[in-house]
């Protein structure tokens, strides 16, 4: 069976070696006449799973040792109540930037927990670009100061992060996670879901500073408690074993293949072709402003509904699959994250010009 290039902004695809590696795992992981998915994550067994997967995402992300590593379930959603429960908890003000879908409803729910403020917002520009800030309009005793780093609808991202002084900033990295190298110390609070970069779906990861962690609001639901996930190396429940699984297997290979700095110079790679072929395209554009262009995913559109519709069905018939643009805004999406080779992209390229060619 052939493979298709899986342009999906998430659930997405893997790197070929780690899903062959999990295959032959499957019915007997490491001589335990067992596999993974049947494992009790008290047991020996899987002891040096979970703690291999922190131990290495610690190593291939550099995060210092102030900081706590959190293995948790509800995706990055559930997070965006479980900021203000665990974080809101001094002035009960935070600063949040509208950069997009997810930010938005990030803002939404913290709206329910205190005095939010919107400090920048490019709703009016459909999130085209990363919003205009100026510090003058910080909340000065804020909480926290809140952006989602990679806006995954819209193809944006910060290229730069705001300067928040002495207010904890915290990011949802989730469609950027692991893509290029990262200085957490920079940040409060780093969190993601796991199925763009870094494994299936299931996993969120979540890395906070150890200061910021032991005042939770005394009703914050106990498996949203950070302080109890990381006291517990998180396990205070069944966490989702396999993903945890994936996630080191997914940490090997990044490793295998020179780390984060390694992926970068390949994402950036992939990020040229594309956006290089829709910038001099006569029938394709991007409506990002260019100095605020995601890596990872890339919007582009025609000048025709119908057109639109004809390429993402019969890109689909040539195997570049899930290429068609989220719901809310239409056109199309390519995801290029980490697994994605850059042979990928040089033939979904190729398919472009030959569709523009012959329409």
């Amino acid at each position: 069976m052939s493979r298709v290039y899986n342009f999906s902004a998430g659930p997405s695809m893997l790197p070929e070696s780690v899903l062959n590696q999990a295959a032959e795992q499957m019915l007997d992981y490491e001589g335990t006449g067992q596999s993974v998915l049947e494992m009790s994550h008290r047991s020996k067994a899987y002891e040096p799973i979970i703690y291999g997967a922190l131990d290495l995402f610690r190593e291939v992300l550099s995060v210092p040792d102030n900081y706590k590593i959190i293995f948790c379930q509800g995706g990055a959603s559930t997070q965006f109540a479980a900021i203000p429960l665990n974080f809101m908890n001094g002035s009960g003000k935070a600063d949040y930037v509208l950069s997009g879908s997810f930010a938005t409803k990030a803002y939404k729910e913290a709206c329910k927990y205190g005095d939010v403020k919107v400090v920048g917002s490019s709703k009016e520009q459909n999130f085209s670009c990363i919003p205009e800030l100026d510090k003058a309009n910080f909340t000065p005793d804020a909480d926290y100061f809140y952006i989602c780093q990679n806006n995954t609808i819209y193809g944006t991202r910060f290229t730069k992060l705001p300067d928040t002084g002495n207010v904890p900033l915290i990011a949802d990295v989730s469609s950027c996670f692991l893509s290029e190298p990262m200085d957490v110390s920079k940040y409060g609070v780093v969190y993601g879901g796991a199925q763009k970069n870094v494994a299936p779906a299931g996993l969120t990861v979540v890395i906070v500073r150890e200061d910021l962690l032991g005042n939770a609001r005394p009703y914050t639901p106990t498996m949203l408690d950070y302080k109890v996930l990381a006291d517990n190396d998180s396990m205070y429940n069944t966490p989702p074993c396999y993903s945890i699984y994936m996630c080191k297997l997914v940490l090997e290979w990044i490793k295998s293949i020179g780390g984060l700095e390694a992926l970068k110079i390949r994402n950036e790679k992939k990020a040229g072709i594309l956006y290089d072929y829709i910038d001099n395209s006569k029938m394709f554009s991007n409506p990002v402003k260019k100095s605020d262009r995601s890596m990872m995913n890339v919007t582009f559109v025609t000048d025709s509904e119908e057109l639109n519709a004809k390429f993402v069905k019969e890109a689909a018939e040539a195997g570049f699959v899930n290429i068609k643009g989220h719901r809310s805004v239409g056109g199309m999406r390519a995801s290029i994250y980490n697994a994605m080779p850059v042979e990928g992209v040089e033939k979904l390229v190729d398919f472009m010009a030959e569709f523009e060619k012959n329409n």
